[in-house]
Parts: C-alpha cells; structure tokens; sequence
C-alpha cells in the first residue's frame, strides 16, 4: 500500500510517498518564504497561499520521484509547525498571514495569561508547565485582536496551521466541524478533556474583554491523530494528482510526528532538532512537569501521554553567528572536530529567542561569558553548540525529576544528520549515548500516520517497526564528560539565577576566573 506524508517545516514542505513494505519512493521539497521585519526580530509570518502552491509542487515532485501514479495513494496526512496560528473568517478563510511558531511578538498577551492563570488557579496552566508562552496560541489570538480591534467582528475561528490545512483539503468550511489536533490544542491552548476542554469564557474575557466568547472560535472536532479528519475533496485531489475522498487524518505537530518517525517509545526522549529544539517523550502516565510545554493525553502517540519541552533557538541560534560573521554555518563549522569540552574558556546561555523551556521566559536575550580579544566566531560557535546541550541537559533532569522514564536518548531533525559534533557534545553532556537514524524522518511521521488512517497497520508502534530506520550510536567521552559536569555546574547556576526575576542573587566575581581556569586545564590536556 502507498501513501503520502507532508511535512510543513519553517521554510518548506516535503513529501514523501511512502510504500509500507519498501520505504520511501520519492520525496518532493517545496520553499515558501518566511516574512521577517528590518528591526524586528520577534516578527515571523507566513502566506496560507504560499503553503498550498508548496504543497501542490511538493506533491508532483514527490510522486515524479517515487515513478507512483497519484491514483495508487490510498491516504494523505499532514503535519505542520506549531504553534503557527491563523485568524478565519467565513468559510475559514484565512483574515491574515500565519503567525509562525517563532513569532514571538505576543509576550505582553502571554504574561498577562499566565498572571491571570495564576490568579485564578485554572488547571490548565500547570499542565502546561506552570507559564503561558508567547510562542502558543492563545497569546497570538490576543495579539491579532490587539493590533486588528476594528476586525474582531469578521473572526469566526481561530486554527492551528495543521488543523486548517486538514480542513481546507477535506472541504470543511464550518468551525463547528473543523478537525481539532489534540497534539497543538493541547499543547498550545490549555485544551485539557480532563477539565472540560478548553479555558472558561470568564476566565478569558478576564484576561481581555476582546477574548470574550473566544471558546466559540475554537469549536470543532477533537481528536487524535489516528482519527480521520475527512476526505480529499474532487478539487484538491486534481490539483495534487491524487484520488478523490482517500481518507486524511487529524494532523498534529511536525516536531511530534518527526518523534514518530524516529522511533519514539515509552523510555525515550527524542530531541527534534531544527531552528528550533523540540523535546519530546511518551509514558503511560506522569504527574506535572513545572516549566514543559504541556502534558497532554493522545499527543505523540495515541494511547499515551506525550510530554513536550524545548529551547526557542538551535539551528536559528547557529545561523545568527554564521550571518554576523559573513559565513555560512557549513562554513563556520569546519575544524569544529578540534574543540574540546569547555575550551574556549566561553560560556553561551541560549536565549536568544527567549527561554522556552523550563523558565518559560520570553523576556531573555542571549548571553556569552569570558570574551577575551583572540576569540572568534567559530568559538562562539562552539559555545553555542555547548549552551544548546547544557540547556537541554536542564530540561532532562527536569523531567526526570518528575517521573519521566527516560532510558535512550534519540536525536532527530536535520541537524543531528550533518553536524557529528553537535551529536558528540550531546553524548559527553549528558553523559549517554546518542542515538541519530541512519536516514532522515522527515515526513515519515506522516506517513505513518497515513499508512494507519489506510488500514496498512493497525497502530502506529506496528508501522514503526516495519519502517523506522536503525540507528547509529554516539558515545559519551568520559573525559569530555567531566570537563561538561564542570562547566554544566557554572551554567545551571547562571541559568536559573539570570534567568528569573524572583531567584536568590547568585555571586557572579568567581564565574569569569573558574571559566578561565577550566578553558586553561581542557587545552592543556
């Protein structure tokens, strides 16, 4: 049986056409543009319009490839990036451009969520770690109705990205039977089935009377991803060479479906990594995790729970360095195998789109301790590939200490692909292997999902184990280890005493000399 899975990243989409007993066929990859603003470094959008002439080019590339003709597909499924929210009018027609997941325009909208949350006891709040964040979506929809007050009228639903591609290929035009992904509802706008669903309308319009009645916008069919959402439609099928009415199921997350495609099981934690980083797990039951993304029954996997943490900035953070140094990162990084633990004598803190996880703070910007007059951008570089580590060491020992089982630790996403370093940084830090798939997963969430809503597999653990890749194995340094459990000590020090108004002052005269000596000891050994 063949399927197809698209995958909507940050800067494009790619198909694949999946068979479930030989793999991947073909793969398409279409661009679109994100629209940034001179000065503005929170401002991140994108075109509905762009996504769909992407997937359309996609889609033909991806079945010229795999030499498939579109009538063999027997199921489409599609995952996005989250939180990218739109604001739609009638017929859930788009008022406005995406706000990409890295828009983080609405701290202001967020904070004053959280303050209220708090205030009020909702549940939902600490199962979504404890603070609302700029990057989620009900902070977007604020925000959009902050800086739109003359359009509030023309709202009639408010949509994650995936759950409004679904829609508009299933020719669903009605918020009341709009598909709902429990991945991003849950995750991203405190939607919970154990309080009832989404936030109170009181506790909305308490937040901001233009959030009155907001829960009518968000209306819909809840499910997970292994619930259909519909039907291609006659006219989507013929613009994308496929089959009228093949089955489409509820979409989700691209970081979580990615976890899919890499293996994810109970035990592990797989760190999706990107522009950005997205850490995820699975159990079948854990109590609350302060400062994660959301604990969320039916996410990731249905039939457990997923847990979702992660930094703001990775392959982001990494572009930014390279960009102020006139290079590319391909550029910046050869001669990176050199460096050891704690070298360069500088310490990043990776703030610089704010803190995702667990400070969940979008009022930080990034930090370099220890410059002295010979370091240069492949150094900060360097450092920067230790700050994401040391903070994603932060966000395992959080979860850990909460009841999450962790036993293999799984590095997905492009990056871990083509950067070796980063992958054995990773290992020394945490003082574990790294697993990395021997090919990309990119998409292959989504046709997992796809072969399932078929009816190739019955679940989504029986397709994994018919095509998830193998992996290969990154071991710790023991000696790199120790040099990191040092440096690891400065960092979660400066990390919780910078990075929160309400911390103990933390002596900060011996952290410059200690960075020094620890860069003297690791060169000379």
């Amino acid at each position: 049986m063949i399927v197809a899975g698209a995958d909507f990243g940050t800067d494009s989409v790619r198909v694949a056409i999946v068979d479930h007993r030989r793999g991947v066929l073909g793969v398409g990859v279409a661009p679109y543009p994100v629209h940034r603003r001179d000065g503005d470094p929170d401002f991140a959008t994108q075109s509905h319009q762009a996504h769909l002439e992407a997937l359309v080019a996609a889609m033909g590339t991806a079945l010229r490839e795999a030499a498939v003709e579109g009538a063999a597909v027997a199921a489409l499924a599609i995952d996005t990036t989250g939180s990218t929210v739109v604001v739609l009018g009638e017929g859930l027609r788009p008022l406005d451009d995406y706000y990409l997941w890295c828009d983080h325009r609405a701290k202001a909208e967020a904070a004053r969520i959280t303050e209220v949350a708090r205030d009020e006891r909702l549940p939902a709040i600490a199962l979504c770690g404890g603070a609302y964040s700029s990057e989620w979506g009900f902070a977007k929809l604020l925000h959009w109705l902050r800086q739109n007050p003359g359009r509030r009228d023309e709202v009639v639903a408010a949509a994650e990205h995936c759950d409004l591609i679904a829609a508009v290929l299933c020719g669903i035009s009605e918020p009341a039977v709009m598909p709902r992904s429990v991945c991003a509802m849950g995750h991203k706008w405190m939607w919970s089935a154990a309080h009832g669903g989404l936030p109170p309308d009181v506790f909305l319009e308490q937040v901001d009377p233009l959030l009155a009645g907001a829960s009518r916008w968000l209306r819909g069919r809840y499910g997970t991803s292994d619930q259909p959402a519909g039907g291609l439609t006659p006219a989507w099928a013929a613009r994308l060479g496929l089959r009228p009415g093949i089955p489409v199921p509820v979409g989700a997350l691209d970081a979580h479906w990615d976890a899919v495609g890499a293996g994810i099981a109970e035990g592990d934690v797989v760190s999706v990594i990107g522009s950005s980083t997205c850490i995820m797990a699975i159990t079948r039951s854990v109590e609350q995790v302060p400062g994660v993304s959301g604990v969320v029954p039916g996410s990731i996997v249905p039939g457990f729970t997923g847990i979702e943490a992660g930094l703001s900035a990775t392959g982001q953070l990494f572009e930014a360095i390279a960009r102020r140094a006139g290079q590319s990162v391909d550029a910046l990084s050869r001669g990176l195998d050199r460096y050891r633990a704690a070298q360069t004598g500088l310490l990043r803190l990776a703030w610089d789109n704010g803190d995702r996880t667990v400070l969940v703070n979008p009022w930080l910007g990034g930090v370099t301790l220890g410059w002295h007059l010979a370091h240069t951008a492949q150094d900060e570089l360097f450092a920067a590939i230790e700050a994401t580590a040391l903070h994603t060491r932060i966000i395992l020992e959080r979860m850990a200490g909460h009841g999450v089982p962790i036993r293999r630790l799984i590095h997905a996403g492009g990056i871990p692909q083509h950067n070796p370093v980063l992958n054995r940084v990773y290992a020394s830090v945490m003082g574990a292997p790294v697993l990395v798939p021997e090919r990309p997963i990119t998409s292959l969430g989504a046709a997992i999902f796809a072969l399932v809503a078929a009816g190739a597999y019955p679940n989504v653990e029986t397709a994994q184990r018919a095509l998830c890749p193998p992996y290969r194995t990154v071991l710790p340094d023991p000696a790199e280890g120790a040099g990191y459990d040092r440096l690891f000590a400065i960092f979660q020090r400066l990390y919780f005493g910078l990075g929160s108004r309400d911390a103990a002052p933390v002596a900060l005269g011996g952290v410059l000399p200690d960075l020094m000596a620890l860069a003297r000891e690791r060169s000379a050994g």
